[in-house]
């Protein structure tokens, strides 16, 4: 369960550096609205950094492994529940 929240926390902590990089790079970004916003944001942060560096950013990963990471444990802590 732990693991869990630290995956969860850390993907937080990827999309809040997602969005201060697109507004960094004159994106306009919207705080208050990230959490509806992020997959936009996340899509808008890989087309530029593709454009860039012909690779996506390794930020794009940091907000995707841990949130599927955390998926899997939910998963797993449901069926060990259910037997």
């Amino acid at each position: 369960m732990g693991l869990g929240v630290v995956c969860v926390v850390w993907a937080v902590v990827a999309a809040l550096l997602i969005a201060a990089d697109l507004s960094k790079r004159g994106t306009s970004v919207n705080f208050v609205w990230l959490r509806l916003m992020i997959l936009k944001y996340l899509h808008e942060y890989s087309k530029v950094t593709r454009e860039e560096t012909g690779r996506v950013g390794p930020l794009f990963y940091h907000y995707v492994v841990p949130l599927n990471v955390a998926l899997v444990i939910v998963v797993v802590l449901a069926i060990a529940q259910w037997s």
